[in-house]
């Protein structure tokens, strides 16, 4: 029998599945949406509910937007020849936070990952090869995380971009350097460390 009242114990069981959200955690988190007002508790709610149904994928790029393209793909200032491969929308943060970077991104939401049965199929690149393939790209960018899994992805993408695109014109696939520590998720690198690895490119 639990120790809460069924409402508060399905609160927190459904707080522990946040990433990073053990039982104590979850309960804290419950007993202050408790203590809280009905209007928190119902602004919380409706912003939970509003994220679920105002936010979708770009068309073009998949990161998480709210306006189809979104606001990279739309820009008119970005290069739209230049993408940016990245592991999931929270990493472009950390592009941007260089100040450099001024073209476009590809979201992939996640990596090769057999042990977890994530393999090619379940990543997110039907419409970057396709971009390729209609010669809408010059440069590729893999800025996936220099993890196992992150250098999997990065070499298995390299591969599916050099099957595709117009003949005798291969699209230049370029890997971030080592500013980024091995080991290390991009999500958390400082500007300097990620303007390091921008610059410091290499040719795949």
């Amino acid at each position: 029998m639990s120790r809460y009242a069924e409402p508060m114990a399905r609160l927190i069981e459904e707080l522990k599945k946040l990433p990073g959200v053990g039982t104590k955690t979850a309960q804290r988190y419950a007993f202050h949406v408790l203590r809280s007002s009905d209007q928190d508790a119902a602004a919380l709610a409706d912003s939970v509910r509003a994220l679920k149904m105002s936010l979708r994928l770009c068309s073009i790029c998949n990161n998480v937007t709210d306006v189809d393209p979104c606001a990279y793909c739309a820009s008119p200032v970005r290069n739209l020849r230049l993408v940016c491969v990245v592991e999931e929308p929270t990493s472009i943060a950390s592009v941007e936070r260089t100040r450099n970077y001024q073209g476009v991104y590809h979201v992939l939401h996640g990596t090769l990952s057999p042990l977890h049965g994530v393999g090619p199929d379940q990543l997110r690149t039907a419409n970057l090869l396709a971009r390729v393939e209609r010669n809408e790209v010059d440069e590729v960018i893999l800025a996936t995380s220099p993890t196992l899994e992150g250098e999997a992805t990065a070499s298995w993408l390299a591969t599916a971009l050099r099957g595709v695109g117009l003949p005798g014109r291969g699209v230049k696939i370029t890997r971030i350097a080592t500013g980024v520590p091995a080991g290390s998720d991009i999500e958390y690198a400082d500007e300097v460390s990620m303007a390091r690895a921008m610059e410091g490119r290499r040719e795949l």
